[in-house]
């Protein structure tokens, strides 16, 4: 699917054709032969689009005559994360490609990021002011990274309280689903700060004559740093989180079976006497008109040494 946008009266309005400055997006489904036939138009190499759609595809830029192509990492929410155990966010490749007169952006996925500006969410932004809106772009990625860090962080501290008193394994898995979307977003923001770190030294986007531009993009490296230290941080505190949380879940086991295993030692003493009474000694003992109630003394007695004594030896 391929729409155009511009800018008209401080809004983002969509556009019955291509025109000149204008913002094209795409998004799937497309037509077969569809991606061929509007590269050919535009006049670039069709495999910027399609690596776009590639989700294996790592963070990179080239150049190509007069056209230059950015492709970045971005999270998404997982749709599969509740039902098969999966990372709750993965992270997906937005292509940019900057034409003469055009930005085109294309995703495998409908992207958080691209729907802040199709919703006019974002002030001050305008398609036709190329260097900006790439900068705006790669901005709200970041913002968007260290929303969901917060989110997976708020996710494992409640998890977390959970496991305290709990020896099943859903929680455990849970912390796994975490683990999986830091270990993405780990690689996702390391190769974006490497990929902006070669912009910035080649200048690719030609912004070292804009102050307020260069500035704005310093503010972004900075910001991506802070994301990928956070993800770091992150996952080191999951890491140890998860081992102490393994051997609480054991800790747990063991005393439900030491309390079971006191059960079964303190109920197998009347089971003993009354065998012994009532069956094993011959010599008039279950006639005697008192015996039961001797026999319920005596265990009650005999029971009760043997959970004093076990309790004197911190046994219990």
């Amino acid at each position: 699917m391929i729409r155009y946008y511009a800018r008209e009266k401080r809004r983002l309005v969509e556009l019955p054709e291509l025109e000149p400055g204008c913002w094209v997006n795409l998004t799937p489904p497309f037509a077969p032969d569809e991606l061929e036939d509007f590269a050919r138009r535009l006049e670039f190499d069709p495999v910027f689009l399609t690596d776009s759609l590639d989700l294996d595809e790592r963070a990179r830029y080239e150049r190509d005559e007069d056209v230059r192509f950015v492709l970045i990492n971005t999270p998404i929410l997982n749709e599969i994360a509740e039902t098969e155990n999966e990372a709750v966010f993965i992270t997906v490749p937005i292509g940019m490609i900057l034409t003469i007169e055009h930005v085109v952006t294309v995703s495998a996925f409908e992207t958080p990021v691209l729907n802040t500006f199709l919703e006019n969410k974002l002030r001050n932004f305008n398609p036709s002011d190329e260097k900006r809106f790439v900068l705006q772009i790669l901005e709200q990625n970041v913002y968007y990274f260290l929303s969901c860090l917060k989110k997976l962080n708020l996710r494992r501290n409640l998890i977390e309280k959970e496991l305290m008193h709990s020896s099943r394994n859903a929680e455990l898995k849970q912390l796994l689903s975490i683990e999986k979307s830091l270990v993405y977003f780990v690689n996702s923001l390391n190769a974006n700060e490497l990929l902006k770190m070669k912009m910035k030294r080649t200048d690719f986007l030609h912004i070292n004559g804009d102050e307020d531009l260069t500035d704005l993009f310093e503010d972004i490296i900075i910001d991506n740093s802070q994301a990928l230290s956070m993800s770091n941080v992150y996952t080191n505190i999951l890491n140890g989180t998860m081992d102490a949380s393994s051997s609480i879940i054991s800790n747990n086991l063991n005393l439900v079976i030491h309390r079971l295993t006191i059960i079964t030692v303190v109920l197998m003493v009347p089971t003993l006497i009354s065998s012994f009474l009532g069956m094993n000694i011959p010599n008039g003992i279950p006639e005697h008109p008192l015996a039961f109630y001797l026999t319920v003394l005596f265990t009650a007695v005999f029971t009760g040494v043997l959970y004093w004594v076990l309790q004197k030896r911190r046994i219990i």
